[in-house]
């Protein structure tokens, strides 16, 4: 358990001032009580129990103000949720090196069948978003529970030139927020203030929220090369650490791509246009070769996956073939699934606290009628 307000803890330093000025009272109204002849006559006389009953509303009163300051700092519980309460965002690169063959029939192939193990392998109400990649990025899915839409829009998964990896994350964080109200969208600049962004977006006023290390949802993002277009992907993932989101990365293909071979429903519909398909240098539906400045992005950038993984608390996998991605997209809930999360629970605190003092006051009432 941990406490939003730890400087009102020092409240409590009141509760022993108030059980001195207690006592004080006590030992002042002794000096005014009528004296006996046998004081050892008047103990005798008394129930046994008249002595603790005496002090115990008060104690009772002590121990709900107590409670009611505790309140005051606002005390969390920590505890954790299960995947199917988050949102997990799956980020797939489509460029046209995905029709790499070094792991066959070609990547984009075996990405597709570990794609649709992941969603196969979720429990109901998990929600899944969708977020395919070339040269732009786009979200396919917005996150839903429903699996034949999910599976569906990863069977029609065709392919472009391209490899925006930033924008991927920028858009993964969009399809995020559309669910998550406590997730800015990526337009919004969280370090310029609420003035720049128009006063579009205000973090809700969720206690649970400043005490949380990450929010609930992630991001999964795969991909066999190098960001070639749009925003660095070290930028973009600066906006996922900025709203407390983390990013898995995979890194999937060889270090020797091979032909590049899709079929004709993965091939986008710039196919045809220029030498070989659409790749400078002889890229396309077939065949390999190209020049060094395309296969300069065609290479796996791991340095760039993995510092975008750790500096969102996330964590960077590795395959390279069919089994080890499918084993990486299977084992996925077990990084993600104990997630720590935080609700206030002073109210509890207030309630037992009001219970004490009601009782206290009940009690002196009781027991007490005549000063």
């Amino acid at each position: 358990m941990k406490v939003l307000w730890p400087w009102a803890l020092f409240t409590l330093a009141l509760i022993p001032l108030i059980v001195a000025l207690y006592i004080w009272m006590l030992r002042r109204k002794r000096r005014y009580a009528v004296r006996f002849s046998s004081i050892a006559l008047i103990r005798a006389a008394m129930p046994r129990h008249a002595r603790w009953r005496r002090h115990l509303p008060f104690a009772l009163f002590v121990t709900g103000l107590a409670g009611l300051l505790v309140a005051m700092a606002r005390p969390a519980a920590e505890y954790t949720i299960p995947l199917n309460r988050s949102v997990v965002v799956l980020a797939i690169d489509v460029s046209r090196s995905m029709c790499a063959t070094d792991v066959p029939p070609n990547r984009l192939a075996i990405a597709q069948e570990a794609a649709r193990a992941f969603i196969d392998n979720q429990p109901d109400g998990t929600q899944i978003g969708i977020v395919a990649f070339t040269g732009l990025a786009e979200i396919v899915v917005p996150p839903t529970e429903d699996k034949e839409v999910l599976s569906a829009a990863i069977d029609n998964f065709t392919t472009s030139i391209g490899t925006a990896i930033g924008s991927a994350v920028l858009k993964s964080i969009d399809a995020i927020a559309e669910v998550n109200s406590a997730v800015a969208p990526s337009a919004v600049n969280l370090r310029a203030g609420s003035e720049e962004d128009g006063g579009l977006w205000e973090a809700p006023p969720d206690p649970a929220a400043a005490v949380q290390s990450y929010q609930p949802d992630i991001i999964v993002l795969l991909t066999d090369g190098a960001n070639s277009r749009g925003p660095l992907p070290v930028d973009a993932a600066q906006q996922a650490v900025d709203r407390r989101l983390r990013i898995y990365t995979i890194g999937f293909g060889t270090t020797n791509p091979g032909a590049m071979v899709c079929t004709r429903e993965q091939l986008g519909g710039d196919v045809f246009r220029g030498s070989g398909g659409g790749f400078p240098g002889g890229f396309g539906g077939g065949g390999g070769g190209g020049g060094r400045g395309f296969r300069r992005y065609v290479m796996l950038d791991e340095p760039m996956l993995r510092e975008v993984a750790d500096m969102t608390g996330g964590e960077y996998f590795e395959a390279e073939n069919a089994e080890q991605l499918l084993d990486v997209f299977l084992n996925l809930p077990s990084h993600v699934v104990l997630q720590t999360e935080a609700r206030e629970i002073s109210v509890f605190f207030s309630a037992f606290a009001l219970l004490f003092i009601a009782s206290g006051v009940v009690l002196s009432l009781l027991w007490n009628r005549f000063p």
